[in-house]
């Protein structure tokens, strides 16, 4: 069983203890793809993902730098800082719980493509959905192409259980061609009751995706039947609103903070 997951655009690179840190798979990918970043000014990064001018400084200044080989690489389960990784709270699993999930727990990204847990990666911002223009097209869809989909099959290859559990956004598992993988994906919506009503809220959603794929790290799920056991920070599956391949957890809305 695969679990994939979205980056964020918030990082964190302060150094954290890792059993190992390893080489993303498509690296030479990555390398092709940065000679294009490469070659952004501050104003067109500022214009292709709508940054502050500090930001597409910034970017720009790490996509001139950008050498994948260069000291100072973070884990990717680390280097993440979103709601997801809140959830995730990779830094507190324990290395038999990471070593796990270096087999399993796959993060797409814009830049990097396929990234395990363990991965080591520098920062970098560059969202899936960018209309960046490279020899394979007018987006970084059209570069990866079936780049994604032809990994994930080789990690399914080595699975007991040939399924997906897709916990990233739409934005990415677009990207993965979920469809011609030839294995079953099963999706997760988290939301929040209040006041007799289910909201899906973007903030709950996002963490309890993070906590969903820490569950099965740590409980070592590979049964996908066991998915609906997830009971994570109050969320219980609810039967009601599920399909086989589309589950729906539920919980009541957290209070508002001070």
């Amino acid at each position: 069983m695969l679990i994939l997951l979205s980056p964020a655009k918030q990082l964190d690179f302060e150094p954290a203890p890792a059993p190992r840190v390893t080489e993303p798979k498509l690296i030479d990918r990555t390398r092709i793809l940065s000679r294009t970043t490469r070659q952004l000014s501050a104003g067109k990064l500022k214009a292709l993902m709508d940054l502050s001018d500090d930001l597409a400084h910034l970017n720009r200044e790490r996509f001139q730098a950008f050498d994948p080989e260069a000291p100072g690489g973070q884990p990717a389960a680390f280097a993440f800082a979103g709601e997801v990784y809140r959830g995730l709270d990779a830094r507190s699993l324990k290395p038999a719980d990471l070593e796990w999930a270096q087999d399993r727990l796959r993060i797409l990204s814009g830049l990097y493509v396929v990234l395990r847990p363990l991965d080591a990666i520098h920062p970098y911002r560059l969202e899936m959905g960018t209309r960046l223009k490279t020899r394979s097209g007018a987006t970084l869809y059209d570069f990866w192409g079936d780049d994604i989909a032809k990994s994930l099959k080789r990690d399914l290859a080595a699975q007991a259980a040939p399924v997906v559990v897709n916990l990233a956004s739409q934005e990415y598992a677009k990207a993965a061609r979920l469809k011609s993988l030839g294995a079953r994906v099963i999706s997760a919506d988290f939301k929040e009751e209040k006041d007799g009503r289910l909201r899906a809220l973007m903030v709950f959603a996002k963490k309890a995706r993070g906590m969903m794929a820490r569950w099965i790290i740590e409980n070592r799920i590979e049964d996908p039947g066991a998915l609906t056991r997830f009971n994570a920070d109050g969320y219980r599956y609810d039967a009601s609103g599920s399909s086989p391949d589309r589950l729906l957890f539920t919980r009541p809305q957290p209070p508002k903070k001070g």
